[in-house]
């Protein structure tokens, strides 16, 4: 039976600030010839590419203007500061060359203090571009790591960090560690700080490095990160991220189980204890159940039992509290199916339809009925779940396709997006449950909080006086957030339409599952089953998977209608195998 199964090969995560993991978990399906992990070691980073110097710029003596904007500074007084910098960088004050850059750099670290910060980042993005011929190309690297705790992921903090060679990490950690040296209480605390700051250098360019598909050198950056640092947590997710893009299982394994480990003993550290247990436990699920399916010497699916119920094993450790709680709940229910556990499958299937989860989205469990029922024989019954697909979901994907017509380009979206979040989009009420889900998850967030914050720098620039405001320095800043908000608006627009679409994109999959379903019945009803659809039946005749089992433990309770908190996740539906009756 031509229907496809779920798999999910890894769990994606994005990180938003420096002190809180924000992680969203992304089910991938793949192809029944691509299910096997390689269990060998990691390759050799590849070696870093020097940059080649150019002769240093030409140094002389300050003049009177460049060294007055150095006392400003000196004496906190940012705002004068900034404005006669920007003078030295336009070149009305004639410095020499060396002078310049050396004004661009505190023009960055001024910005930085008055809360500028994507001024700030615009300006070290300059410098960064720049490469070692910029004279402060050293000093800005720990800028821009120190601006990665005021903006967001989004902002593109790790693909300026990425422009700088490997070497130059220990550097920076030597530097470091040299401003840290000394004795006493503030030496200790300056050290501590130092040590974060290169441990989350290390994770940032690991990320970058991740992001550019370079997942070895990634996965050693990762694992440089200290057990001690603020970022170790997200370093160990990344790793098993990472590891699993490898297809190398043992150590994706090993990552994810030291999560949960170091918190249960209490030597990890994070802000969200419990969304990284629940996003490990969920990663380990979805890894060994795509390690269960496997293909035998005559590259026929095979499935490894004991490692399915490890799957399941790691999905019932999720709090019915979390927010992944309805994803493993269904999740496992394909495991079950997979098992011929089928009255513990659509036991699931029953939980997540229950009233207490109204916004609930998962069409998918109709399909896993369809197919339970159609493998169990009961055709009256598999062909009502057909009917009932199309009769619930045909009008969705209608009404989807509608509302998305509606939006000729990303900015439109981006401020559906912002109504969607808001509650005030309009939109008929049959999708906006679904809309929500699907446009509500953190990454989108985290594009919405970036242009937010940008808008909050431009309210505050707006607040300055007449004289800084209208000054090059202002103009400088208002055109930077500007540029920023433009290409954020961009990105979060075309980031919602991707995730709405892919709404469309998953219905169309699963319409077509179910007619394959629909056509297997019309085979089976003229007595000409397919070979995977005969499996499958011979498969549910020989289990014993259908009925419901109590022991000592647990009363059979029949269900009347009404559904019981503490009930969900322990549903049982008795289902019948009638095949050759």
């Amino acid at each position: 039976m031509k229907v496809k199964l779920r798999g999910w090969v890894c769990a994606v995560g994005a990180v938003a600030g420096l002190s809180t993991a924000e992680f969203v978990v992304s089910s991938m399906a793949h192809a029944q010839g691509d299910m096997e992990f390689s269990l060998e070691g990691e390759g050799d980073a590849p070696a870093a590419t020097a940059t080649q110097l150019a002769a240093p710029p030409q140094d002389g003596p300050p003049t009177e203007a460049f060294a007055n904007a150095q006392r400003l500074y000196g004496e906190q007084q940012y705002r004068q500061a900034a404005v006669q910098f920007q003078r030295v960088i336009d070149g009305e004050t004639r410095d020499f060359p060396a002078k310049v850059q050396e004004a661009q750099f505190f023009l960055g670290k001024t910005l930085y203090h008055l809360r500028y910060y994507q001024a700030a980042l615009a300006v070290f993005d300059e410098i960064s571009l720049a490469g070692p011929n910029h004279i402060f190309y050293n000093e800005t690297l720990q800028w821009l790591v120190q601006l990665a705790t005021q903006l967001p992921d989004t902002a593109g903090i790790t693909e300026k960090i990425g422009r700088y060679p490997l070497s130059q990490l220990d550097q920076f950690d030597q530097t470091s560690a040299s401003a840290a040296s000394g004795s006493g209480e503030r030496a200790s605390g300056v050290g501590t700080a130092a040590r974060n700051a290169f441990d989350q250098l290390l994770y940032l360019m690991g990320r970058y490095k991740y992001d550019q598909g370079d997942f070895d050198t990634a996965i050693e950056l990762f694992g440089r990160v200290r057990s001690s640092s603020p970022r170790y947590a997200d370093a160990l997710f990344y790793t098993g991220v990472t590891s699993v893009q490898l297809r190398r299982a043992s150590p994706a394994i090993n990552a994810f189980r030291s999560i949960i480990t170091g918190l249960d003993n209490g030597s990890l550290h994070t802000d969200d204890e419990e969304r990284y247990r629940a996003l490990a436990w969920i990663s380990l699920g979805r890894l060994y159940y795509t390690a269960a399916r496997h293909l035998d010497a005559e590259g026929n699916p095979e499935i490894d039992g004991r490692i399915l119920g490890q799957a399941v094993e790691a999905w019932n450790q999720i709090e019915p509290t979390s927010e992944y709680w309805l994803d493993a709940v269904f999740e496992s229910s394909w495991a079950f199916f997979l098992a011929t556990e089928y009255s513990r499958a659509l036991g699931n299937i029953h939980s997540i339809n229950s009233p207490y989860f109204p916004n609930a989205y998962y069409p998918e469990g109709v399909v896993i009925k369809a197919v339970t029922f159609f493998a169990n024989c009961q055709i009256e019954n598999a062909t009502a779940m057909i009917q009932l697909f199309h009769t619930r979901y045909d009008p969705v994907k209608t009404q989807l396709t509608e509302t998305l017509a509606r939006f000729e380009d990303n900015a439109q979206f981006f401020e559906f997006l912002k109504q969607v979040r808001d509650g005030q989009a309009q939109m008929p009420e049959q999708i906006r449950p679904v809309v929500a889900s699907a446009l509500g998850d953190r990454t989108l967030l985290r594009h919405l909080q970036y242009v937010a914050l940008l808008d909050e720098e431009e309210a505050r620039l707006g607040a300055e006086p007449e004289q800084f405001r209208n000054s090059t320095v202002g103009a400088r800043i208002q055109q930077d957030i500007s540029l920023a908000k433009s290409f954020g608006i961009d990105a979060a627009g075309n980031l919602a339409r991707t995730r709405y679409t892919r709404l469309v994109d998953e219905l169309d999959e699963l319409t077509n599952q179910v007619a394959r379903v629909q056509i297997e019945i019309l085979t089976y009803q003229r007595g000409q089953l397919t070979a995977e659809a005969e499996s499958a039946q011979q498969a549910a005749r020989a289990s014993t998977g259908g009925d419901v089992v109590v022991d000592e433990e647990h009363q059979r309770w029949p269900f009347d209608g009404e559904y019981w908190r503490d009930e969900l996740g322990y549903y049982r539906q008795q289902v019948t195998n009638r095949c050759g009756r």
